[in-house]
């Protein structure tokens, strides 16, 4: 009975492993066939990647597109995880009268769906002449309510005797902060660098919205755009999948320990 029920858990995995991985097989494949092939729904590898590449390379300027979305998604990043850690830390480790009453607030603000938001986001930097600019796709995700909560949820874990020994030794509230708090957090900086990176890099209803100029759209819009022409070459579009992909995979495995440590709420 008990080899039954291993037997059955690994054939359930590998089918939902095989759930998981098979778009991504099915996307490598398409990026060496040509559109009709895929159309056809071929699942063999063919020898139209070099081709497939060279389209896509003519037809859009690749260094430009993944430039744009690499600048987003990294003063995205940096900005973010520095304003969330702070406001993380603010609400746990200090009193105020009023502190929990905003918190809640914020994370009522969460119910709140984004496309209830575009029109008076668009309208803010309409005014303020900042359309079509990598800035006003950047300001709306640098405060995000969820990796603030991430953060304060892992504040909890962090031991509050150090920053009383910082006191102790003369340094200042900033100073325990950088020095001491985010050296010791570094799995959650960790996991939500990878949260606010792929959700940066991923973004595409905003940049939709406000960048209108070629040069400066993303490699999303970029790939949107292909996918709607009038006859849409299905390999070179697989090729442009595989292109916006690949950041966001390396990033992943490369923080990978330190992601899950993060999720957990460790602290080393």
């Amino acid at each position: 009975m008990r080899k039954l029920s291993e037997a059955l858990k690994y054939i359930f995995l590998i089918i939902i492993s095989f759930i998981s991985i098979f778009p991504f097989v099915w996307m490598i494949i398409g990026a060496t066939n040509t559109s009709t092939d895929i159309t056809k729904g071929k699942l063999l590898f063919g020898n139209q990647f070099v081709r497939n590449f060279k389209v896509l390379v003519e037809t859009v300027d690749l260094p430009q597109i993944l430039f744009n979305s690499a600048k987003i998604a990294v003063f995205t990043t940096l900005i973010s995880l520095l304003i969330a850690s702070l406001a993380g830390y603010g609400f746990e480790l200090y009193k105020s009268k009023f502190k929990e009453k905003i918190y809640a607030f914020m994370l009522l603000t969460m119910m709140v769906p984004f496309a209830a938001l575009m029109i008076p986001l668009f309208r803010l930097f309409a005014n303020a002449n900042m359309l079509d600019s990598h800035i006003a796709v950047i300001i709306p995700s640098v405060a995000s309510i969820f990796i603030i909560f991430f953060f304060r949820q892992n504040t909890k874990s962090f031991p509050l005797e150090l920053v009383q020994a910082a006191r102790v030794d003369g340094l200042n509230e900033f100073q325990i902060f950088f020095y001491i708090y985010m050296p010791t957090m570094k799995s959650t900086y960790a996991a939500a660098s990878i949260i606010v990176f792929m959700t940066a890099w991923n973004n595409f209803l905003w940049p939709l919205i406000i960048l209108q100029s070629q040069s400066k759209k993303t490699i999303t819009l970029v790939i949107s755009s292909l996918s709607s022409a009038y006859f849409p070459d299905f390999g070179v579009i697989m090729v442009a999948i595989i292109i916006a992909t690949l950041p966001t995979i390396l990033i992943f495995f490369l923080m990978q320990k330190r992601f899950v440590e993060g999720m957990l709420g460790s602290i080393k």
